[in-house]
């Protein structure tokens, strides 16, 4: 997969109930969502399509996973054992160690040393992902770290990705909102997280064509909107923060008609 190391290449979602999801997320992102023989052997996995471009996918979370549905990201890597052990070298957790998807990938699933877990990935294919796209509909926009330490956090995803710090905006008592950029390409950015008791964890958001629909589509496939919609700076579009049905949060993105 020749996306540059570090850039997003995947999107997953972890939930305790995959129809639902389906069901809830599809007329949110225009997406097209079915099962086709990829993805771990016995595993029901679903892909998220828009068009021929895949961006996501759905799977079960264990009914003993000691947390609840959630979104989680992949991070493209040049070699995945590389990677991993750099990555503990710098304090992170090793919760899966490398291994193979027949004919997708290897993988490893990790967490930062503040907690928050992420996946690296090197896939199989010679296209590149293009999951993570900001001005197409049904695709990430937006990458964020909610985290106890952002110095800390930066310096270690600095010097596992070489990511760069992109300049900040201030938030008042919340502090900095720190711009993050992967091989050139602003990806997202960290904040420090209101809780100091709470897990770290990335957050994402998702683009669509009218904030205002999307936000009539997560209230009536029985989500919560949490925050928004707000206008965002830069005249980059509006903003919504919302809980599927599950619990699992997701952002979403794009302009308002």
């Amino acid at each position: 997969m020749p996306n540059p190391h570090g850039m997003p290449i995947w999107y997953e979602l972890l939930t305790s109930d995959q129809n639902a999801a389906q069901t809830y997320y599809a007329p949110i992102l225009g997406w097209t969502i079915s099962k086709p023989d990829m993805g771990p052997p016995g595993v029901d996995y679903r892909i998220c399509a828009v068009g021929d471009s895949m961006i996501a996918g759905i799977m079960k979370l264990p009914d003993e996973a000691p947390m609840p549905p959630a979104w989680a990201v992949y991070f493209g890597v040049d070699d995945v054992d590389r990677t991993t052990a750099k990555a503990q070298s710098l304090g992170a957790s090793v919760h899966m160690p490398p291994m193979d998807i027949p004919n997708v990938g290897r993988f490893a699933f990790l967490a930062d040393p503040q907690g928050a877990v992420f996946y690296v990935m090197r896939g199989f294919s010679d296209e590149a992902s293009q999951a993570f796209e900001p001005q197409s509909s049904g695709h990430c926009s937006w990458n964020e770290l909610v985290t106890s330490d952002q110095t800390a956090a930066l310096d270690f995803y600095n010097k596992l990705f070489g990511w760069e710090k992109l300049g900040v905006m201030p938030m008042g008592e919340m502090g900095d909102y720190t711009f993050i950029g992967a091989a050139g390409t602003r990806i997202g950015a960290m904040m420090t997280a209101r809780d100091p008791a709470a897990r770290p964890f990335w957050n994402f958001a998702f683009t669509v064509d009218d904030i205002d629909k999307a936000k009539d589509a997560v209230e009536a496939g029985g989500g919560t909107i949490t925050h928004g919609p707000v206008e965002l700076p830069e005249d980059s579009g509006w903003l919504i923060q919302s809980n599927d049905p599950q619990g699992a949060k997701l952002m979403y993105s794009g302009p308002r008609h």
